[in-house]
């Protein structure tokens, strides 16, 4: 339990402080209970009001009964019953939860966007049907009425899902790249978009016709504002009949009336964060706009603010109890937990924490800077441990009056900015990597061609290349990685690659000539495509291949040569004693060991030996070396077939007719002319 106070107004923390372990027996508990002092503070409305890792979204039911939140890891959804206090349901799901809605007054009709484009309805039993839309979904919006489901997402289009007839609708079409979010506004039903150009688009679900457009991007620049950035729509909510509320992703948050393209207020949470949740508070009149880092509660008027909170964690979503408040302030505690008012008294006895709102937390060095040093000790600085607090609209005045110069010194960065881009376009020395030097020019190359070509359209986007790819930069750093364009994958693919890379750059010079002059001429009929231009060359690099299948072998035996003689020529020679067996002729010494070793040798080796040998055998003897040369002779029989063969070649070849006419028109084979050919055979 923690109590803090904004503005005068008390802040109760119901689930600060530590939380027991849900594996600790009972007994376990109630002796941690009765000593450790925070856990004795701590009020736990809601049994298991928690999830495993993150909570992403959560609302609440029409009746007041339900709440239903969702969150991960896994994917869950949770369903606590406020009359029981407790966890009444959890159904994990298969994705994280974009956004879901209850379509009923109770948690029997609810409808899930999950990040995976899926679409998930559950019933008061469970699962009931999944479907998917096209693009993938950032919110949807119920349209009561006629039972619309409206998605936007990372499309131009609003995709509609009739729930009565269970189809797709026709979608809208949108003026934006990208739409964020949406709502329906609940007296009216005027259906409305924020896109990420910080434009609000509001349609007309009767006629679906766009009515109306909202430049907020614009309308969130002020003197005060500090932008970074171009602001676009990240919460939308409408407030009765005419306002609505517009949050950006730079923190500000716009009030605006239906009839006025001018927005009545901005209010700035100066976090630079973007607005994740708005919400109105009508008894008050107060608004509930809250970032990642702050919940600011203010009013609606005027802008002033009536208080805020600031948890330690992260915020995603923040939904208000119907008629109730986070404070006394605001309003009485709900029936279910109304005891909670027996116990403010009590609450209100733990020292408090103050926080300021609207204020810039500066240091002594700041105060120097700005040459406010004299401004210690008055009521403009608050002391707050090392610094002050000032306001936060004086301090934006004093330094601008401090930096006169500022729009000098903005004009001098343009002009800097305008002379790198235009140094860009001269001609620049390519700096080579010190390993693999010719890929790495040839990628440089490719990259060119496909800058040029991506400059040529209108919406093209030339591809990253690998020489800026960080995964990639080892392959030009390492020497181990270098290419050895000798060895034998390299060379039997690099005529592939090539004729691949050559016809590469033969399509995307034909795709920038086409895209130079393709708003002014068209092909001309008959032309032959790329395609077919190409054909002649499809598989001219079998060839390529094949010449270096042919390298390759007789480089192989060459290398197999020299490596015989550099053995023959180390080899020391001891003398041998031989057995000469009776009936074998006595040659060499040598051809004796050659034929030892052909004995051991496989067959494989033998057969190179023998390719080798070819026709011409070389033979050392005891009176010298002889060449012998020697051609194998034709038996009678071979010659007799031989002879017989050639004459029946010469018997069809006089026998034999031309073809040549089939290939055009009607010739002498057509008609008469077939049966004259019959004839003269015969």
């Amino acid at each position: 339990m923690q109590i803090s106070s904004v503005n005068d107004v008390k802040i109760y923390n119901l689930s600060h402080g530590k939380s027991l372990p849900e594996w600790l027996s009972d007994r376990k508990k109630r002796q941690l209970q009765k000593k450790d002092v925070d856990l004795q503070r701590r009020i736990e409305l809601i049994q298991d009001f928690e999830m495993p890792t993150v909570c992403t979204s959560i609302k609440v039911s029409k009746d007041g009964q339900f709440i239903l939140a969702a969150g991960t890891y896994k994917p869950r959804i949770r369903c606590y019953d406020t009359y029981q206090l407790s966890l009444k349901f959890e159904r994990c799901l298969d994705s994280d939860v974009v956004a879901f809605d209850i379509l009923s007054d109770d948690y029997s009709k609810l409808v899930f966007l999950h990040c995976d484009r899926y679409i998930e309805f559950h019933s008061q039993h469970g699962h009931y049907y999944k479907t998917r839309i096209p693009k993938f979904g950032r919110d949807f919006s119920y349209h009561y009425p006629s039972c619309d489901l409206y998605f936007v997402g990372t499309s131009s289009e609003v995709f509609r899902l009739n729930l009565e007839q269970g189809r797709f609708l026709n979608s809208l079409q949108t003026d934006a790249a990208e739409n964020t979010v949406c709502d329906i506004n609940p007296v009216h039903h005027l259906f409305a978009t924020g896109t990420s150009e910080g434009r609000v688009e509001c349609w007309d679900p009767r006629v679906r016709n766009r009515v109306g457009m909202l430049d907020c991007a614009l309308s969130s620049l002020t003197a005060e504002t500090e932008v970074h950035g171009l602001p676009s729509v990240s919460a939308l909510k409408f407030n009765g009949s005419l306002t609505m509320a517009v949050g950006t992703s730079t923190g500000q948050v716009l009030l605006y009336d239906l009839r006025s393209n001018q927005p009545l207020l901005a209010k700035d949470h100066f976090y630079n964060l973007p607005i994740k949740s708005l919400n109105f508070h009508d008894q008050l009149d107060l608004v509930v706009s809250a970032d990642s880092k702050i919940i600011k509660i203010w009013n609606k008027d005027n802008g002033k603010i009536f208080s805020s909170i600031q948890p330690q964690t992260n915020i995603n979503d923040v939904c208000i109890y119907p008629h109730s408040g986070e404070s006394n302030a605001l309003g009485p505690a709900p029936r279910w937990c109304s005891f909670l008012d027996n116990l403010t008294e009590e609450l209100e006895e733990s020292p408090e924490s103050t926080v300021y709102d609207d204020y810039k937390f500066v240091t002594r060095k700041d105060l120097e800077n700005l040459g406010l040093s004299h401004l210690v000790g008055s009521s403009l600085l608050r002391a707050y441990m090392h610094g002050f607090f000032m306001d936060i609209r004086l301090y934006h005045k004093v330094k601008s009056m401090a930096n006169p110069f500022a729009y000098e010194e903005y004009r001098k960065d343009k002009i800097r900015q305008k002379i790198e881009e235009s140094r860009t376009q001269r001609v620049q020395v390519k700096k080579l990597p010190k390993v693999n030097k010719e890929l790495a020019l040839k990628l440089m190359e490719e990259g060119d061609d496909e800058a040029e070509l991506a400059s040529r359209k209108k919406k093209g986007k030339a591809l990253p290349s690998i020489l800026g790819d960080d995964r990639f930069k080892v392959m030009f750093e390492n020497p181990d990685y270098q290419v050895d364009e000798q060895s034998e994958e390299f060379r039997l693919l690099n005529p592939i690659v090539s004729k691949v890379g050559q016809k590469r750059k033969k399509k995307l010079r034909l795709l920038a000539q086409q895209a130079a002059v393709a708003e002014d001429e068209e092909e001309p009929e008959g032309r032959a495509s790329s395609e077919e231009e190409s054909s002649d060359d499809d598989k001219s690099w079998v060839e390529e291949v094949r010449e270096q299948r042919r390298l390759l072998r007789q480089e192989g035996r060459d290398r197999q040569r020299q490596e015989r003689k550099e053995a023959d020529r180390n080899t020391v020679l001891h003398p041998q004693f031989y057995q000469i067996k009776a009936g074998e002729e006595f040659r060499s010494f040598k051809d004796m060991v050659r034929k030892q070793k052909l004995q051991k040798a496989s067959l494989e080796d033998r057969l190179k030996l023998e390719e080798l040998s070819e026709a011409s055998n070389m033979a050392d003897t005891a009176v010298g070396s002889k060449q012998l040369t020697f051609t194998l002779k034709k038996s009678e029989k071979q010659k007799k077939q031989q002879e017989a063969e050639r004459e029946h070649h010469e018997e069809r070849k006089k026998l034999r007719r031309s073809a040549g006419h089939l290939s055009s028109g009607r010739g002498r084979g057509w008609g008469g002319g077939r049966g004259r050919g019959g004839r003269s055979r015969h």
